[in-house]
C-alpha cells in the first residue's frame, strides 16, 4: 500500500512538492514564510498547499501577504462560487450574529424552518436535513439509505452493502475513506468493515451486474461529475441509466453535488441536465458563500421521516446562523444571475481550452459550465503546472490522485476575467513544452 501511495504522489506532484519546514524570513510577518512555519510547526499536515499565504479574498481575487493579487480559478474547491466576501452574504450575517446564533437542541429558532421551506421549494424534495461539512451530509445519506434498505425494503440487519465509483471523493473521515479506493486515503486508516463496495464509474453495465446479483444493495452513490477524481465527466446518459437501474432493482440512487451543486455546472443541480431526480441528494461548500460551514441532505418524507428523534443531530446543524447565510448564498446565485454566467461562459471556457495543442494534453474535459479538467501526459506534473500558474498570477490546483490541473472558478467571473485567465494558462503551457 505505501508504495501505491508513493506512486500516486509522484503521478501528481513529482519533486515540485517537498513537506519541510521554511528556514529563511520567520522573522518578517510580510513573507509567505513566516506563516507556513507556524503551520508547519503548530498544525497537523493537511492537503498539498501551493507555498503561498492569502490574507484577503474579493469576487474572483485573491491576495497574499506581500501585497500581490492573484485570479482564484479554484474558488475554495467551489465553496465561494458567489465570489470571495460577498457583501449580501457577510451582511445578512452580522446581522444574525448580533440576534442569536445557536440554540442547539435547547429549542426551536424563527430561522431554521423558512429556510428549510425555501430551500426544499428550490431543489425539488420534501425535506432537508442541515449539518456542517459535506462529509456530513454525506453520511447522513448513508444513515438514511441503511435505514431505509433494512425497514423498507427488508434486507436482513448488518447486510446492508452501499456502492460507490472507482474515484468517488466526499472526505477524510472514516466512512469517507471506506467508500473510495485513493491508496492515500486508506493506508494505515483501517480496519473499516463498513460494507461499502467500490465499481466502476460511467459504467452502467457494471453497476446493473451488481444490482442484479445482490438485492442486499440498498444504495448508489456517486458524484454526476467527479471532483477530486480529476473533473471527470460521465458519458452522455449515464444519469438517467443510473435512475432506470436503482429504479429497476430498488436501490435508492444518491447525488453527491456538493462540488456539482448550487450552479456550478450551469444549472442549479448537475442532474437537471438529463432531468434526473436522485432519491437523496447532498449539498454543500457555496451552499455557504464561503463563510460558514453548511450543508445539506435532502429526501422525500418516505425516507427523511425514517430518523427518528435524537437519531442524526449534530451541535452546530441546522442554527440560526447557518440557516439565513444559507438562504441568501442561493438567492445571491439567483439575483446575480450566477447560473446563467456559468452556463454561457461555460461554453466559452470549454471552446478556449479546445483549442490548446499542446503536446502533453491528454484531455480536455469540460461542457457543462465552470468546471473543467486538463488532464497531463506522465512528462510533466500537475502540481508543476499549479506552481507555475501561481507564479504568473492565477490560482488552480491539482487533482489529488490523477494527473490533471482543475478549472472552477467563481460564478461572478467576467468574460473578461476568464480569458486573462486563459491567456495565463496558455503562456505558462507555451513555456513548459513547445507548442505541436
Amino acid at each position: 500500500m505505501i508504495e501505491a501511495v508513493k506512486r500516486i504522489f509522484q503521478t501528481t506532484v513529482g519533486k515540485d512538492y517537498e513537506l519541510t519546514r521554511p528556514t529563511e524570513k520567520l522573522d518578517d510577518p510580510k513573507s509567505h514564510e513566516y506563516y507556513i512555519a507556524k503551520e508547519f510547526d503548530y498544525g497537523c499536515h493537511g492537503p498539498m498547499a501551493l507555498p503561498y499565504v492569502f490574507c484577503k479574498g474579493d469576487g474572483v481575487y485573491l491576495h497574499d501577504v506581500t501585497g500581490k493579487r492573484y485570479l482564484d480559478f479554484m474558488s475554495s474547491f467551489g465553496a465561494v462560487n458567489q465570489g470571495h466576501c460577498h457583501p449580501k452574504i457577510r451582511d445578512v450575517m452580522i446581522d444574525q450574529m448580533n440576534k442569536l446564533t445557536l440554540t442547539c437542541v435547547s429549542g426551536y429558532n424563527d430561522k431554521l424552518g423558512p429556510t428549510y421551506e425555501f430551500m426544499c421549494g428550490k431543489f425539488g424534495f420534501q425535506k432537508v436535513h442541515f449539518a456542517n461539512g459535506g462529509v456530513e451530509a454525506v453520511e447522513h445519506a448513508v444513515l438514511l439509505a441503511r435505514r431505509w434498505g433494512y425497514e423498507v425494503k427488508k434486507v436482513k440487519d448488518g447486510k446492508a452493502r452501499i456502492l460507490f465509483p472507482h474515484g468517488a471523493y466526499w472526505g477524510r473521515s472514516i466512512a469517507a475513506r471506506a467508500g473510495q479506493d485513493h491508496p492515500e486515503a486508506l493506508y494505515h486508516f483501517g480496519p473499516f468493515g463498513l460494507n461499502f463496495s467500490i465499481i466502476p464509474y460511467d459504467d452502467p453495465d457494471a453497476l446493473e451486474k451488481e444490482l442484479k446479483g445482490d438485492s442486499n444493495i440498498v444504495a448508489y452513490l456517486f458524484e454526476p461529475i467527479q471532483g477530486e477524481g480529476g473533473i471527470r465527466y460521465p458519458q452522455e446518459g449515464y444519469l438517467k441509466r443510473v435512475r432506470e437501474l436503482c429504479t429497476k432493482y430498488n436501490v435508492l440512487m444518491i447525488a453527491d453535488e456538493i462540488q456539482t451543486g448550487l450552479g456550478r455546472t450551469g444549472k442549479l443541480k448537475c442532474c437537471d441536465w438529463e432531468g434526473v431526480r436522485p432519491d437523496i441528494m447532498t449539498i454543500g461548500k457555496s451552499l455557504s458563500g464561503g463563510f460558514y460551514p453548511i450543508s445539506a441532505c435532502f429526501a422525500d418524507k418516505d425516507i427523511m421521516d425514517l430518523i427518528n428523534p435524537g437519531e442524526a443531530m449534530t451541535t452546530y446543524g441546522g442554527n440560526p446562523l447557518a440557516a439565513v447565510i444559507a438562504k441568501r448564498s442561493i438567492e445571491v446565485l439567483y439575483e446575480e444571475g450566477l447560473i446563467d454566467n456559468a452556463l454561457e461562459l461555460g461554453k466559452h471556457l470549454e471552446k478556449e481550452l479546445r483549442t490548446f495543442n499542446h503536446k502533453f494534453i491528454k484531455d480536455i474535459r469540460a461542457g457543462k459550465g465552470l468546471y473543467a479538467g486538463i488532464e497531463l501526459d506522465s512528462s510533466i506534473k500537475a502540481f508543476t503546472v499549479a506552481t507555475r500558474l501561481a507564479e504568473k498570477g492565477l490560482i488552480s490546483h491539482p487533482a489529488s490522485t490523477v494527473n490533471v490541473i482543475r478549472i472552477h472558478p467563481p460564478l461572478c467571473i467576467t468574460k473578461e476575467q476568464l480569458d486573462e485567465g486563459l491567456r495565463i494558462i496558455r503562456d505558462v503551457f507555451d513555456n513548459l513544452y513547445s507548442v505541436g
